[in-house]
């Protein structure tokens, strides 16, 4: 006798279209209770529409959600949580100037007898805590906390209300290895408990280590699912981007030219006396990918700033094609960013949104953004009027070179997924020709089609001869580019390695603090 059992939701249909652009075009699947379920596409695929009308935030335009097989008519986010679904987003929905209970407790606080309610809460807050290993001060405030203690409240804060159903979107991107594995185990036993995950990454590894099955999602539709026991990366690689992905990228010889940078002594201080750099000594040579590991907040995203001209560093010197690059005559640092670009040095900054683009303006701005003084972009009448019809091309160019998607220099870049917002800063910033790449977090948030677009690009750039420093995060990356590494911890070089050295455990250690000469004994090695 087979038993047919009811999903806990199911989308029928399910449409939703913006402008020309259709987000979502009749998706259907269904999600088991009690399972990790992963959701996986290219950036623009339509994964975070699909679970932004899951939790109310969107409409869908035609289709039907089903709730443990009865139609659910989900017109708010209120509604979601009030049917227990709770999402946790890649940016934080906190208040940093609040403690840990107050946005635990905020929009369900009440109006009568707050005191006894916080009381009440704190109790349950520190009970949920432990019961769900997601211990956290109740007191503390959200500013102090690291990125992994912040998504902790963000999952209490679900558990608090109740949620049964939890929608995680690229939950490990701002993670550590570290707090990247407590989370799976979190998630593990939230499914042990009969509680239902649905996880949103671009990170194929991740969907091999922590889920139960996959759906795939390009160009808004479905084009498969698939059980992870029995399927494999690359046939789930194949079906996110239409083709098979190369397992190594080609590369030139490493043939290293003249140097281009040269740092001595480099060391920075915060107002509050902290060393965010702390006698840095490095070289980097044309035709070489110098990648920069380390744990974030490590004084790696200071040293692009330093090397960029967007912070001026208290003492040491940098040598750029035999020259002092000019801060040295600088009180502050104003004006740097764009004499740094004159002088061939280009800056893929490790927050896009922040640093690299206006989001409000359209993609034909942002592909001239920092640039658009250069003679190119001159309507040859004035030096300094535009020429609209020179910038429309020059990113029409940019759009064809880079495959951003959707291909319309008009839309506000704010609209645009994260990797092709990321490919459009890339394009501008190569496009510009420099002697002198900086690349902060490349590939941060970016699916994997679009990772291998990049790739191929920054290695192209190194066999032409351009220098380049990379900052990432993700050893893999780094394995994949890197000629020479870095690391990076407390602001100080604590090793540096070839890439034929490359050592996982090693590299490690050094992220750690533990200076290593040679590969540690296994011993050395936490378990």
């Amino acid at each position: 006798m087979t038993v047919t059992v009811t999903p806990v939701i199911e989308f029928k249909n399910i449409c939703k279209q913006f402008g020309a652009v259709k987000a979502n075009d009749n998706v259907s699947f269904k999600v088991a209770r009690g399972s990790i379920h992963g959701i996986v596409g290219e950036n623009g695929a339509g994964k975070s529409t699909l679970m932004s009308i899951l939790y109310g935030y969107y409409k869908a335009d035609s289709g039907q959600i089903l709730q443990d097989g009865r139609s659910a008519n989900i017109r708010n986010s209120q509604d979601a949580i009030r049917r227990g679904i709770g999402m946790i987003h890649q940016h934080f929905m906190l208040v940093d100037t609040f403690t840990v209970l107050e946005n635990i407790m905020l929009g369900v606080e009440g109006a009568f007898k707050l005191d006894a309610k916080f009381t009440e809460a704190q109790k349950r807050l520190l009970a949920l805590g432990k019961q769900y290993r997601l211990e956290v001060d109740p007191q503390a405030k959200i500013e102090d906390l690291s990125v992994g203690a912040q998504q902790r409240v963000e999952i209490l804060k679900l558990i608090y209300r109740g949620a049964e159903i939890f929608i995680l979107d690229e939950p490990t991107a701002v993670l550590t290895p570290q707090e990247t594995g407590s989370l799976f185990d979190i998630l593990r036993l939230f499914r042990d408990q009969g509680k239902t995950i649905i996880l949103i990454t671009h990170k194929l590894q991740e969907i091999f280590a922590i889920t139960d099955r996959v759906t795939v999602m390009r160009a808004g539709t479905v084009v498969g699912e698939v059980d992870t026991a029995s399927s494999s990366r690359e046939a789930v690689a194949a079906l996110m981007i239409g083709r098979s992905i190369e397992a190594t990228l080609s590369r030139a010889p490493f043939a290293p030219g003249a140097v281009v940078l040269d740092a001595q002594h480099l060391s920075l201080t915060d107002a509050q006396g902290v060393k965010l750099l702390d006698d840095l000594n490095f070289t980097v040579r044309a035709g070489e990918i110098l990648a920069i590991a380390g744990v974030s907040g490590n004084g790696q995203s200071e040293l692009l700033e330093v090397l960029s001209g967007m912070k001026r560093p208290g003492s040491g010197t940098v040598n750029y094609l035999g020259q002092c690059l000019p801060y040295a005559h600088r009180s502050n640092a104003d004006g740097l960013p764009a004499t740094y670009r004159t002088l061939g040095i280009a800056h893929a900054p490790e927050d896009r949104l922040r640093e690299g683009l206006v989001k409000d303006n359209a993609v034909v701005l942002n592909a001239a953004l920092g640039h658009q003084n250069d003679r190119m972009f001159s309507s040859g009448l004035l030096a300094w009027l535009l020429s609209p019809k020179a910038m429309l091309a020059h990113a029409l160019k940019l759009i064809k070179e880079f495959d951003v998607r959707p291909s319309d220099p008009s839309l506000r870049v704010g609209q645009l997924s994260g990797g092709n917002q990321q490919k459009i800063v890339l394009g501008r910033e190569i496009s510009a020709a420099p002697k002198l790449m900086l690349v902060g977090q490349p590939t941060r948030g970016v699916d994997i089609g679009s990772i291998e677009t990049i790739h191929r690009r920054l290695l192209k750039l190194r066999d032409e001869g351009i220098a380049i420093v990379l900052v990432s995060v993700e050893l893999e990356e780094i394995r994949a580019l890197a000629d020479r590494i870095l690391v990076m911890c407390g602001g100080r070089i604590t090793g540096e390695l070839a890439a034929g050295e490359f050592d996982t455990t090693r590299i490690g250690l050094m992220m750690g603090g533990v200076s290593t000469a040679a590969p540690a004994p296994a011993q050395a090695v936490p378990a």
